[in-house]
């Protein structure tokens, strides 16, 4: 059988490891059968040749921007057939004045809220929360959360703006805090899927650190979400 195709781009804000986040998932792709090509631009994403021959997209750019070439052939990629994957900011916080893309993506990062101030230490870890991902109905049974969860962590948790096209795997819950100006709860998706014309799109917002991208329920999940978007 010939081998499938993945393309890694990757690039953006240095502060989520752009190089030795998607060097973790390197083996796990080339066992599943990938062919892989990494760039460090998204202006690939202008080649329809190849983006034609692309299976799976796995994003890793946070905090930059795409011009409308690229973001035009990422969208017809996937429209066509072309699977979509990330995790954290590598996807849901890549290009923030594009539309295009937040449409696409269906999520956008909004913010991480900290600490508690008397809880902060000035150690780099102010940002760090004890937080549980929590699979919804829909996530028990499928293929990527079935038997995975729920779990905590301790590292940054996403708020993310959403829309009700995604169809949502695992969430978070942001508590209400004396000292935070939300007056209840706030439920963000941490974990989602999307169809977008014949393209898959796979979605998980932990992942800040090598560390939390090591963590049993977040890989197996990332892992097995790329082979979902990617529609094996």
């Amino acid at each position: 059988m010939p081998a499938r195709n993945a393309l890694i781009v990757r690039g953006g804000w240095d502060g989520h490891h752009p190089v030795e986040a998607t060097e973790l998932f390197l083996p796990f792709l080339e066992r599943s059968g990938f062919a892989v090509r990494i760039e460090e631009s998204n202006s690939v994403y202008a080649d329809a040749d190849v983006m034609s021959s692309t299976d799976l997209i796995v994003q890793c750019v946070t905090m930059s921007t795409i011009d409308a070439d690229a973001m035009n052939g990422l969208r017809t990629a996937v429209e066509q057939g072309t699977g979509l994957a990330g995790w954290h900011g590598g996807i849901a916080d890549s290009y923030r004045d594009s539309s295009d893309y937040l449409h696409l993506v269906g999520g956008q990062f909004a913010t991480h809220p900290g600490r508690p101030a008397a809880e902060r230490h000035d150690d780099g870890r102010e940002s760090f929360l004890r937080y549980a991902v929590e699979p919804t109905a829909l996530g028990e049974t499928h293929p990527i959360t079935a038997g995975v969860g729920p779990f905590e962590l301790e590292t940054e948790q996403y708020w993310v703006l959403h829309d009700d096209l995604s169809d949502v795997l695992a969430t978070t819950t942001h508590p209400a805090r004396d000292d935070q100006p939300w007056h209840r709860p706030v439920v963000s998706p941490a974990v989602w899927t999307r169809r977008w014309g014949a393209g898959r799109i796979f979605v998980a917002t932990p992942g800040h650190d090598l560390e939390t991208l090591r963590h049993d329920g977040v890989r197996t999940i990332i892992e097995r979400g790329m082979l979902w978007a990617s529609g094996a």
